[in-house]
């Protein structure tokens, strides 16, 4: 990589931590996208992966006082189940599906039925949304779309949603950086300056995001993450459907 190329990652990193920063989600989602059409995929998931610990685990700690654990071990024992699972076939998704399943993932819990309310207390859900979340990220390198779906429909506040989705979010990363990192066949390397650099703008961008998500109302959260899902989600189909029917 070149060092512009490397100046515009780092500065791409700090933009989509600020954003995560604010609403919990959608930074991860715009960086994976971007990581993907410009690295091999095992890489793309391995950077990502560190970028994401790190501004989640920023993030947790400026919010820990917040942080609701009942949902938290719930969900880490749903993704060790998916993690165990996909460990024996070891796949890893083309480029094209990957992006696919980023846009659609969104949307999944529209399939359920319209009484269906999720609740992050719920043990079971916990572990379920854990398993979904976990197979997810393995696929695409993300599973925000639907945990910000289960943590926005609930009942804690806004920073009870950062808080807590940053920890399970940490979890969840650093298990997919070992699949990627080490479990599968031709596992993705990292350069450990570009790691370096990349944990250092993660956590500059999710600073700077702590006063803004203070001024926001959890009204306006819920309505600005919603849109800003459902666009993102919208180009990465129009993206992976693209390179599917005109590959490069």
């Amino acid at each position: 990589m070149t060092p512009w190329m490397i100046l515009l990652l780092c500065l791409l990193m700090i933009a989509t931590s600020f954003l995560s920063g604010i609403f919990g989600m959608a930074g991860g989602l715009i960086l994976i996208g971007v990581l993907l059409a410009l690295l091999p995929i095992q890489t793309a998931m391995v950077l990502h992966a560190v970028t994401q610990i790190a501004s989640n685990g920023w993030r947790a700690f400026l919010w820990r006082k917040h942080v609701c654990w009942r949902p938290v071990g719930a969900y880490v024992f749903g993704c060790l189940v998916a993690l165990a699972a996909w460990s024996l076939f070891r796949y890893v998704p083309s480029t094209p599906v990957a992006f696919i399943f980023l846009g659609v993932s969104p949307f999944l819990i529209k399939l359920f039925p319209s009484d269906w309310q999720p609740d992050p207390e719920s043990r079971l859900q916990g572990t379920l949304y854990g398993t979904a979340c976990m197979t997810l990220m393995l696929l695409t390198g993300v599973a925000g779309p639907l945990i910000d779906s289960f943590f926005l429909d609930g009942k804690l506040d806004r920073r009870e949603i950062v808080a807590t989705k940053a920890t399970c979010q940490i979890i969840g990363h650093a298990l997919k950086l070992a699949y990627f990192g080490g479990i599968i066949e031709q596992a993705g390397t990292l350069d450990p300056v570009l790691a370096i650099l990349a944990i250092m703008a993660s956590m500059v961008g999710t600073t700077l995001a702590r006063r803004f998500l203070e001024m926001m109302s959890d009204r306006q959260y819920r309505i600005w993450a919603g849109r800003i899902i459902t666009t993102i989600a919208g180009y990465y189909v129009i993206q992976g459907m693209t390179l599917l029917i005109m590959p490069r």
